[in-house]
């Protein structure tokens, strides 16, 4: 496993990082021992960060968690949650909110600090209460040692572009802006360089797009983005090769961007997912790959309020 700085944190992270929302059954129903033993797996297999949510599962998913990290020394891992988003529609960035949601989240995951805490999908609220509430909330939190890093997440770039210059921020989340159909997490590199911010980048499977299986209804890129996505995992297939794996390496493989969260409930599949980082690229495929997702690349959808989906 390769393992590069997190930007100001100091934190040495793993190119391929986990995603636990997967075991609050968010994507499927899952068996929680089978999930406990996936975290085990991503450990052993070099991955030490590892990324949660109480709105995963309803607080599930940080609940198995926590089981699962009980048996684990704390020095082998760092962990990060979120605070803000509770439910589908249900935001709250106050700052007694976030206090008591983090103090909450502690408890079932069984320690005492958090290596990094984000605000969890910014962009569905007005910039005035991240700025006035949840971030005095967290730097708050950081001074207490609750908290070693500060965080924000959410799908629009221009999130970013806003909050970065303007505020004191140690780490972002940014998903589905760096993967095989979109590239676009490029575009705000030097400013996330300039800041030195943590840059964590999640879903190189674009939520789902790039499968044989096709998309879920609920996705919300166009319907040309999904028959083109599946046209490119289609053609791995045919040629036996699995385009989750050439996604991983294309994510993975770009020394600017220091890590990459995946999220299963599946040992093996982790297994397969930490194997194939260290595995030499199919660069001859994935110029075909990339050859036929052409015509939609950097095609994204709106996310949260108009304010950052102006571009």
């Amino acid at each position: 496993m390769k393992y590069r700085k997190l930007g100001k944190t100091g934190l040495q992270v793993s190119a391929l990082s986990f995603g636990a929302s997967s075991l609050g059954s968010v994507f499927r129903e899952t068996d929680d021992n089978e999930s406990i033993r996936t975290v085990h797996v991503a450990i052993d297999a070099g991955i030490n960060l590892i990324d949660v949510s109480p709105y995963y599962g309803l607080k599930k998913a940080e609940t198995v968690l926590g089981q699962a990290l009980k048996s684990i020394p704390r020095d082998r891992y760092y962990l990060s949650t979120k605070a803000g988003r509770y439910g589908a529609d249900a935001f709250d960035f106050r700052g007694e909110t976030i206090v008591a949601s983090v103090e909450e989240s502690l408890q079932r995951l069984h320690t005492d600090y958090l290596d990094i805490l984000f605000l969890h999908d910014i962009e569905f609220v007005e910039p005035a209460i991240i700025y006035e509430e949840a971030i005095p909330a967290i730097q708050r939190l950081k001074a207490e040692g609750k908290i070693r890093n500060t965080g924000i997440c959410g799908l629009p770039l221009s999130l970013f572009e806003e909050f970065l210059p303007n505020a004191d921020i140690d780490a972002i989340i940014s998903y589905c802006h760096y993967s095989l159909n979109d590239t676009t997490l490029e575009t705000i590199l030097p400013l996330i360089e300039e800041k030195r911010i943590g840059l964590v980048n999640a879903s190189p499977l674009s939520m789902g797009l790039l499968g044989t299986r096709g998309t879920p209804d609920w996705h919300p890129a166009s319907r040309e983005v999904k028959e083109l996505c599946k046209r490119a995992a289609e053609h791995c297939a045919a040629q036996g090769e699995d385009i989750a794996k050439l996604a991983v390496q294309f994510s993975t493989m770009n020394e600017r961007i220091p890590t990459t969260l995946v999220s299963t409930a599946n040992p093996s599949n982790i297994a397969k997912n930490a194997m194939w980082v260290d595995e030499p690229v199919n660069l001859e495929l994935l110029g075909e790959v990339r050859k036929i997702l052409a015509p939609i690349m950097n095609e994204t959808w709106a996310s949260g309020i108009p304010f950052y989906n102006k571009r």
